[in-house]
């Protein structure tokens, strides 16, 4: 089922992108006079087809990793005298231009009005109060503390760790040290530094924070058993939902997290643990069962779950919301900041300065699509926005069989007073398939390494 759930919404994450994408092409074409054949989202045989009144068949392929606008062009077929005013090829190269910007430009477009949709309506985030620090991580020698909260980094204000995360690897990838305005616990404010040093081999990491030896603060769950699976070793020792554990071979018991660690680290071994019960002592013994964890190991399990108090998070929960007119703003710095990071990054990984399992392919796009679909409209919506922002950013690249690529050839026109010959294009258009097969074979390679390790 969950298999069936990640597929549906790759499909359903493409086919909105590249609709989005391809409309853009379809959209300004017929607004400057060009007569378009087809509009296709995905390639091979069609599953569904239909005609217009507008002369366009639109089509609905198996394919869905793609798409295309096919629109009349004496360089591919013939065309009817009373028709060539309507061709492609045939038009000013401003008019050509705007055909080919168009598609990146919805993308981006797309992205914008996402994120004007979320901040309008309110995006729930987790407040940027620190936790944990790590001893001697880069965050301890710079002098955070827990309960930090985080105000500023660098230009860039805070209002959630989603934000926190987005600025400070926005200006990690700047290679100069970052200033941190935060809030301590007693109220006073500070500013602490992360050098540049540091933040050069971490700057484009998906697990920065982490990384620099931060960890968000979360709420401190009691460790109150709330349900117990039949058959397994919780229900055989005895334990019963509202019990509340005191403490496991005599060592006190803090939280939920610190006794499912203690748990975790002793299978098939006996646990002597002290509980109360409806206000009353009891001395239980449980072994853990051993189960095989992710990484080949073992780990103890006894099948026991935790009671969650219903207002757990809304100590930890923050809202960005802004007004209309302010999120139309926000919006399209947020989208700008986004693009202009990716370009960073794929700069970082030309020059070696950057991994390339930065590099997602299809297999990684779709288990975030089933995954941030799993959390919710918000969560896919703004993997939505990302993806959206990344097909406009890489298809202005300027390789040859891309949108970029054909700005290429206008630019090119534009200078010599006259088109690149075909045969010069060819063979540029061999040399952007190969290098397209060389990044989508590299994606895969990346994709399959995260998949099996």
């Amino acid at each position: 089922m969950d298999l069936l759930f990640t597929i549906v919404a790759f499909i359903v994450a493409l086919g909105i992108l590249i609709a989005v994408h391809e409309f853009g092409h379809f959209w300004v074409a017929r607004r400057v006079g060009i007569k378009v054949l087809r509009f296709s989202i995905g390639f091979g045989r069609p599953l569904l087809r239909w005609r217009g009144g507008d002369e366009t068949e639109y089509v609905i392929a198996a394919i869905p990793l793609g798409g295309y606008v096919r629109m009349l062009d004496e360089r591919e077929a013939a065309v009817d005298e009373a028709e060539r005013h309507r061709a492609f090829n045939r038009q000013r190269l401003w008019k050509r231009t705007a055909v080919v910007v168009a598609g990146p430009l919805f993308n981006l477009l797309f992205a914008v009005l996402a994120y004007w949709g979320l901040f309008v309506a309110g995006d729930t985030g987790l407040r940027p109060v620190i936790g944990e620090v790590a001893a001697k991580s880069v965050a301890a020698e710079a002098g955070f503390a827990p309960g930090d909260e985080l105000l500023r980094i660098g230009d860039r204000p805070v209002q959630s760790w989603e934000t926190a995360l987005f600025a400070l690897t926005a200006e990690a990838l700047e290679g100069k040290a970052v200033a941190v305005q935060v809030r301590e616990q007693d109220g006073a404010e500070a500013m602490r530094v992360l050098p540049a040093a540091a933040l050069a081999a971490i700057a484009e990491s998906p697990d920065l924070v982490d990384r620099l030896g931060l960890e968000p603060e979360r709420p401190r769950v009691a460790p109150v058993i709330g349900r117990v699976v039949a058959g397994e070793p919780a229900e055989q020792a005895g334990f019963m939902p509202g019990d509340r554990i005191l403490s496991a071979d005599g060592v006190v018991i803090a939280g939920w997290r610190d006794w499912v660690d203690w748990v975790r680290e002793r299978p098939q071994t006996p646990i002597t643990v002290e509980i109360l019960r409806a206000g009353e002592p009891l001395s239980l013994t449980v072994i853990p069962r051993a189960v095989e964890d992710a990484e080949g190991g073992r780990t103890g399990r006894i099948g026991a779950g935790v009671e969650m108090p219903e207002d757990l998070m809304a100590d930890y929960r923050v809202e960005v919301h802004y007004g209309p007119i302010e999120a139309l703003g926000k919006a399209a710095d947020k989208t700008l900041d986004t693009s202009v990071m990716m370009l960073k990054v794929v700069g970082r990984m030309l020059v070696g300065q950057a991994s390339v399992e930065n590099l997602s392919g299809p297999i990684t796009i779709a288990e975030t699509a089933g995954r941030t679909a799993s959390y919710g409209l918000d969560a896919f919506v703004k993997f939505l926005a990302v993806v959206s922002i990344s097909l406009g950013v890489l298809n202005l690249l300027p390789i040859p069989m891309l949108d970029g690529g054909h700005l290429v050839y206008f630019l090119i026109e534009w200078v010599k007073g006259s088109p690149l010959s075909e045969g010069a294009q060819l063979q540029a258009q061999k040399f952007g398939l190969v290098v397209l097969a060389g990044l989508m074979s590299l994606a895969f390679y990346v994709d399959l390494s995260r998949l099996f390790g």
